[in-house]
């Protein structure tokens, strides 16, 4: 078993710098000017995220407002007096996860955050620990993703997009509590 894990190791180090390795001879092979398309791209990049850090900062800012607020701690207490009361008591520590819930659709960074503060309060290796990152793994930043990458094409209705964006979300979420219970509950 350990001769396996170590070649699972050595293959996880070294598959970005194949890749990379194979892009670069890719690239090569094909005779693309390399250092100039990536300074290109780098400089692309740049200007896409000078662009971005307004709407950043907004998504920021209304996470803040919605965790100094209060309405998750009222949201915690209400679901678990109602867990209670249908005698579901023991599962009432699951509403820990809610601003992470909440928070991974609009930003990676701040979803990131309240994932360290769980690590910081229940452990990495608790059952909120384990399940958080089984919710961070199976969830996307849907609002980032569609603000930047419609954006960036200047689609202005999203129609169908969002709701189904949404929905794969609220699937993750559910996915990983149900896992997280089958998997790390009473461990």
């Amino acid at each position: 078993m350990e001769a396996i894990y170590q070649s699972f190791n050595v293959a996880s180090q070294w598959t970005i710098p194949a890749a990379i390795l194979l892009i670069v001879v890719w690239a090569a092979y094909k005779r693309v000017p390399m250092y100039e398309s990536f300074v290109t791209g780098a400089k692309e990049g740049f200007d896409i995220a000078i662009m971005i850090i307004p709407y950043l900062v907004a998504m920021l800012f209304v996470i803040k407002v919605f965790m100094a607020s209060g309405i998750f701690d009222d949201v915690k207490s209400g679901g678990t007096l109602a867990l209670q009361a249908v005698g579901l008591g023991d599962y009432a520590e699951t509403f820990d996860l809610l601003p992470l819930a909440f928070t991974r659709p609009l930003t990676g960074s701040g979803s990131r955050g309240l994932l360290i503060e769980l690590f910081d309060v229940h452990g990495p290796d608790s059952f909120l620990g384990n399940t958080a990152t089984l919710m961070m793994g199976s969830t996307e930043t849907t609002f980032y993703i569609l603000t930047i990458y419609f954006g960036a094409v200047q689609v202005k209705k999203i129609r169908h997009a969002l709701p189904a964006c949404l929905l794969g979300d609220l699937a993750g979420i559910v996915a990983s509590i149900v896992l997280g219970y089958w998997l790390f509950w009473g461990k």
